[in-house]
């Protein structure tokens, strides 16, 4: 029964994390919710162990970055204007930035919770890993779909321009060289 609940928490953990700038990363808001503190707690432990996160362990997302990841999952956790909402641009960290904030904040439930995150990394890797090829070639068959589909539409609209010519009506006698 235990194993179970920490299969789901494995699973929810997975949801969490997002590849940005080729790095697999957990937003700070997510990571916050993991261990029970506020978001904004989380970011001051960090900013007073700066030299503690190199740019590799955490760092903040850019405006354009923060669209991108609105637009693909619909994450409202990304809000910053919004009434309750951030007021800054959020803060990601990679997994060897959550084994650094589980050495910071020292506590049994923190450690738990790192240890389960960083599973969570290691199963993503060799997820795709083990998957990489696969979905590479998903994406060249979905590049080659989406040519095909201009190539048919470039030949779809050839043949209505030829079919609009041949369908002209001639009138008291003209001549027309068939093509």
């Amino acid at each position: 029964m235990n194993e179970n609940i920490e299969l789901i928490e494995a699973e929810k953990i997975q949801n969490l994390i997002y590849t940005i700038r080729g790095k697999q990363v957990i937003l700070d808001s997510d990571v916050a919710m993991l261990y029970n503190y506020k978001t904004k707690r989380i970011n001051e432990i960090v900013k007073r162990n700066q030299e503690r996160f190199p740019e590799d362990f955490c760092f903040q997302l850019t405006d354009t970055e923060v669209e991108n990841l609105r637009s693909q999952f619909a994450t409202s956790s990304l809000d910053r204007v919004n009434y309750g909402g951030r007021r800054y641009l959020p803060y990601v960290y990679t997994e060897q930035g959550i084994a650094m904030l589980s050495g910071i904040l020292r506590s049994e439930v923190a450690v738990k919770v790192s240890i389960n995150i960083i599973n969570a990394f290691v199963n993503m890797r060799h997820f795709l890993k083990d998957n990489g090829k696969l979905l590479e070639r998903v994406s060249t068959l979905e590049y080659q779909q989406i040519e095909n589909n201009k190539r048919f539409d470039l030949v779809f609209d050839q043949l209505q321009k030829k079919q609009i010519e041949t369908q002209k009506i001639f009138f008291q006698g003209q001549i027309r060289d068939s093509i």
